[in-house]
């Protein structure tokens, strides 16, 4: 619980930040379409953002209702004006524009309008290149979504690009977000919605800029065929500007999590003459849909195939402990994961996944679900937003999910399961799972309760090197690779995933110049339980150099930590490692009795406050035989923005120490 509380610190200290980056700015912007001037062709990027690949010189939005022609109902219109200045070549793909349209039965989302032109500054005139018939493209990609791609011409370093458009959406629950900060600097960034007073929205907001937010009410008319409707709508207001590009940075979950952006999701609906309908204003009513949804609650209810599998799996097992392994066993290893992370199943019925031997994530962990709940197996899913999607906020908000494992209990043990690896043992859930936290559902209840998903095990990776180094200096001997938990998960899926055993061998080879291997042997694959353990003979050339009579080379070979990987001065967002882990690495060498040590380095340790990582680093030799033993552990897997300084120190000094070298002098 110590680190959900602070992971909660710390995204307070990031509400707190963002706050406290107020700043004044303009009166709203007004962009005429077409209308370039030619001072926007010497606009750049300053100083982080120096080197920026393209500039947004604006970005505007609007977002309104209308009642519909076609269904009489109230549709959301969302109108954008953003136009970009190309600065060099890496910037070209900026004057391409996909969007993406759903359908479903007679709902659909479509683009009203476009209008989009390449701008180029020959000498003195602006030469305009507008878009093509042709460059315009419609890809399907499934039942329910189509992708339109869009292309201007003529586009080079220097151009300025404009896209203008207007989209039409009959789904209202979850209205247009929109990001005021992108990958590159942003001038000035204006978004505007104005919503009837029969709607209400969770608005979620995020990041780090103050985004000025601005509310009214203002009286709007609504026509349609059937007459006009007058009512009162409230209109958000947001605008920034001179806003930095989004940086990248390692060991986090989704930059989505840090980037300012604001986003609605419908709450409750009180139109004129229709019944009052909450839709996400609680979890109980967020869990009472899911009951009844057909690719949830109804799906886990459909007990039928479940009951006539389920022989055939346990068999003679009696003991829950036993039934549940046997059951986790079978889904595995029965159900291949398509890759996607769902929150829903892609059938209505489990024969179908099951004869299909192919699903989602939802498809596979429901599915699992529903056999164990078969078995008398109290079992309960789990909503959780994976690592790529971003953080849940906290607050009811279905739409902000999307995925789903499951919690078994036996006794006193809470068992999390997640079925889309054939490697995942008990406990053991995909890596884009690791998020902190997931949501666990009471169906029959209606209830919902937050739980920890943090990986309490140390993953670790035990490498030792037993070598003899001749007088030509080759080193040779044996090599003994073992690791736990998700460094074995990871071990095991690279292997799985390789060719043959060939190529695996020849993947890990490759950034470990001078390396042969023979003799490679493979222990406990299938077994769970146990590490997974790695052994071969080697050979390593190349890697000890000679000056005169000296001979000297770094001990740590390929393994050592060549770079720091936390290169800033300061770090506004957490560190976050997934999991917590520990590398040991350990070398023995024989060297002739003609090497005498020269330089040998000496013992370190550094250790965090709270002994939260550490590093240690020794040495020892007798006779013609020497020992190095190098550990590193992380023994949380998140780090605050506040602890930063410490991992980076730490870093550091493992980069100084495991590049030092042994030198041996010859007689």
């Amino acid at each position: 619980m110590r680190k959900k509380n602070l992971l909660v610190l710390c995204l307070l200290l990031l509400v707190s930040f963002s706050y406290a980056q107020e700043n004044v700015v303009s009166k709203s912007k007004t962009f005429k379409y077409g209308k370039i001037e030619p001072a926007e062709f010497d606009s750049k990027g300053s100083g982080a953002d120096s080197a920026a690949a393209a500039l947004i010189l604006f970005d505007v939005g609007r977002g309104y209702f209308e009642l519909s022609p076609k269904t009489g109902d109230f549709a959301f219109v969302f109108e954008r004006h953003i136009r970009y200045k190309i600065i060099n070549k890496s910037g070209y793909d900026y004057g391409n524009l996909e969007l993406r349209f759903y359908k479903q039965n007679s709902s659909e989302e479509k683009l009203d309008y476009m209008d989009a032109a390449t701008y180029n500054l020959e000498g003195d005139k602006i030469v305009i290149s507008k878009i093509n018939k042709d460059a315009k493209f419609s890809e399907k990609q499934d039942k329910n979504f189509t992708l339109k791609k869009f292309a201007l011409p003529n586009v080079k370093e220097g151009s300025i690009v404009e896209y203008k458009y207007k989209t039409k959406s009959d789904f209202i629950f979850n209205l247009q977000p929109w990001y005021f900060q992108r990958s590159i600097p942003t001038l000035y960034s204006e978004y505007e919605v104005n919503i009837p007073e029969y709607y209400k929205y969770k608005i979620r907001s995020g990041g780090y800029l103050f985004l000025n937010p601005k509310q009214e009410y203002v009286n709007e008319t609504f026509s349609s065929s059937a007459g006009t409707l007058n009512a009162s709508c409230l209109k958000l207001h947001y605008q920034v500007e001179n806003v930095p590009g989004l940086k990248k940075e390692n060991f986090i979950t989704t930059m989505e999590d840090y980037v300012s952006k604001v986003g609605f999701e419908l709450s409750s609906v009180t139109v004129p003459g229709q019944v009052y309908r909450e839709f996400t204003s609680s979890w109980p009513k967020i869990v009472a849909g899911l009951k009844t949804e057909e690719n949830f609650g109804a799906f886990i209810n459909k007990k039928s195939y479940s009951k006539s599998i389920l022989k055939d799996i346990v068999k003679t097992a009696t003991q829950p402990d036993t039934v549940l392994q046997l059951i986790f066993n079978y889904v595995k290893n029965n159900i291949k994961w398509d890759g996607n992370y769902r929150l829903y199943t892609s059938e209505t019925s489990q024969k179908n996944i099951f004869e299909k031997k192919t699903g989602n994530s939802a498809d596979i962990n429901l599915c699992l679900l529903t056999l164990l709940n078969e078995a008398n197996i109290t079992a309960s899913p789990v909503l959780l937003s994976t690592r790529e999607n971003g953080a849940h906020p906290g607050f009811p908000m279905i739409t902000d999910f999307n995925n789903v494992i499951v919690q078994a209990e036996i006794g006193d043990k809470m068992i999390l399961l997640d079925a889309t690896d054939k490697d995942h043992a008990l406990n053991m859930i995909a890596y884009e799972n690791l998020n902190h936290q997931g949501l666990k559902v009471n169906l029959p209840d209606a209830t919902a309760a937050w739980i920890s998903l943090e990986e309490a095990n140390l993953s670790k990776t035990n490498i030792n090197l037993m070598l003899t180094l001749d007088k030509e200096n080759k080193l040779s001997g044996k090599l003994y690779l073992s690791s736990t938990h998700y460094e074995a998960l990871n071990r095991r899926g690279k292997y799985r995933s390789a060719t043959n055993e060939t190529d695996f061998l020849k993947d890990y080879k490759t950034d470990r110049p001078g390396l042969g291997i023979k003799n490679y042997q493979i222990q406990n694959l299938a077994d769970l339980a146990e590490p997974l353990v790695e052994s071969m003979d080697v050979t390593i050339e190349d890697n000890v150099e000679e000056a005169g009579n000296l001979a000297y080379f770094a001990p740590l070979l390929f393994e050592r930590t060549k770079e720091n990987p936390f290169k800033l001065e300061e770090r506004i967002y957490p560190v976050d490692f997934a999991y917590p882990k520990e590398e040991n690495y350990r070398i023995t060498i024989d060297f002739p009795k003609e090497y005498h040590l020269d330089k040998s380095p000496k013992n370190e340790k550094v250790v965090l406050p709270d002994d939260a990582a550490s590093f240690v680093f020794m040495f020892a030799a007798e006779e013609n035989k020497l020992m190095i033993t190098s550990k590193i552990s992380l023994k949380k897997a998140f780090f605050t923005p506040e602890e930063y300084h410490y991992l980076k120190e730490l870093f550091k000094n493992i980069v100084r120490k495991q590049a030092e070298q042994i030198v041996f002098k010859k007689s």
